[in-house]
């Protein structure tokens, strides 16, 4: 995958996949030079910075090359904490997998059981949706992160910088979608939307009476000891340590960067908004393909894809990516963008060697080339 600007990029799945295939072991990751080499290839294609942790049998690897800061040079770290944008998806259906355990919700209610009134207007209609399709974006729902307007407003470079501390709350968000129709009829397509995570993040709230941010808190962060990762509502900085974060605030590739690292990520909600490290990503996705964050029932269902349309092979299960590589190697996670950072997670199908990595600019490098460098090393 290019990165792309944060125009098309914010908050954005990244879907390039091969075709779907059967389970391989991935190879041993003692010798981690190719995928170094494919970080510093980033780097040179004009990432300001890039910092990966890998996990296997063998240990822990991490490695970071560039900067983390434009202005003084400082390098990044191991230890940087960055915003994850779309991998906040995969904690987001984590929480409604338990809740479904436990007997509180089925994924087959309607968002109208849970949220009565709220997906209606220009043909959307909440009670022929299920909860099930929110997660796997086959709602059809209208993306809100594609309204011209909204477009213009936050993530070209004049109405960033004029409304990037805006605090937006779902309701208002879910109102930019309902003032478009939909993109199909419920159930009969593929199209990714942010505002079908925005949803899912609200049926916590109902069902729980608790922020979906205290119920990812209390449900993973808390038992995983992910002390790198918070949901940080409307706080506008990332904690330290951390690097900056850089766009072009633009359409195009080329032209000023710009440094995006504070802003307020209420504007991604459910779909975007956490903060993470590479390690935490990586221990997180170990534990959820372990079997540690679902009984296995709910877990199958996590798994069970769709095919993903807007490109060919890829397959999407609950807030999960499936993808398998040039080698053979199957892997489960999810990739994220918001300004300035894009970041990408894989684990194996048994969560035995897992990749976390983070771009501290939006427009470009090859991630999947990273991805491949560290499954598919000879």
């Amino acid at each position: 995958m290019r990165v792309r600007t944060a125009l098309v990029a914010t908050t954005a799945v990244a879907l390039t996949a091969a075709l779907a295939g059967p389970a391989l072991a991935a190879a041993p990751a003692d010798d981690h030079a190719t995928t170094r080499a494919a970080v510093e290839a980033a780097v040179e294609d004009g990432v300001p910075g890039v910092t990966a942790t890998a996990k296997d049998a063998h240990g822990s690897w991490s490695t970071n090359v560039g900067v983390g800061n434009l202005r003084t040079g400082k390098p990044r770290s191991a230890e940087d904490r960055y915003r994850v944008g779309s991998i906040t998806k995969t904690f987001v259906a984590t929480v409604l997998l338990q809740l479904e355990a436990e007997g509180r919700l089925s994924l087959d209610d309607t968002v109208e059981k849970w949220l009565p009134g709220a997906v209606r207007g220009h043909g959307h209609d909440g009670r022929a949706i299920t909860v099930r399709q929110l997660l796997n974006h086959t709602s059809g729902v209208f993306n809100y992160t594609e309204d011209d307007t909204f477009v213009r407003t936050y993530f070209l470079k004049d109405g960033f910088f004029k409304h990037r501390y805006d605090r937006k709350t779902p309701r208002e968000l879910l109102a930019v979608a309902m003032s478009h129709k939909p993109n199909f009829a419920p159930g009969t397509s593929w199209s990714y939307s942010n505002t079908n995570y925005l949803l899912a993040a609200m049926v916590i709230e109902k069902v729980t009476g608790h922020s979906y941010g205290s119920e990812i808190r209390d449900r993973i962060i808390a038992p995983l000891h992910l002390t790198a990762t918070s949901v940080p509502g409307s706080r506008v900085t990332v904690p330290q340590p951390s690097s900056r974060a850089y766009s072009k605030l633009a359409e195009t590739t080329t032209g000023p960067t710009y440094d995006v690292t504070t802003l307020n990520p209420s504007l991604a909600h459910g779909s975007g908004e956490m903060i993470s490290d590479s390690a935490d990503l990586d221990r997180f996705y170990a534990a959820l393909l372990g079997g540690r964050l679902l009984p296995p029932h709910q877990l199958k269902e996590m798994k069970t894809t769709v095919k993903a349309d807007v490109v060919p092979g890829a397959r999407y299960g609950l807030g999960l990516i499936d993808r398998t590589l040039s080698c053979g190697v199957h892997v489960w996670g999810h990739d994220g963008g918001i300004h300035g950072s894009s970041s990408v997670a894989a684990t194996t199908v048994d969560g035995r060697h897992s990749l976390a990595f983070n771009f501290n600019g939006d427009w470009s490098g090859d991630s999947d080339a990273v991805i491949e460098a560290e499954f598919c090393a000879k």
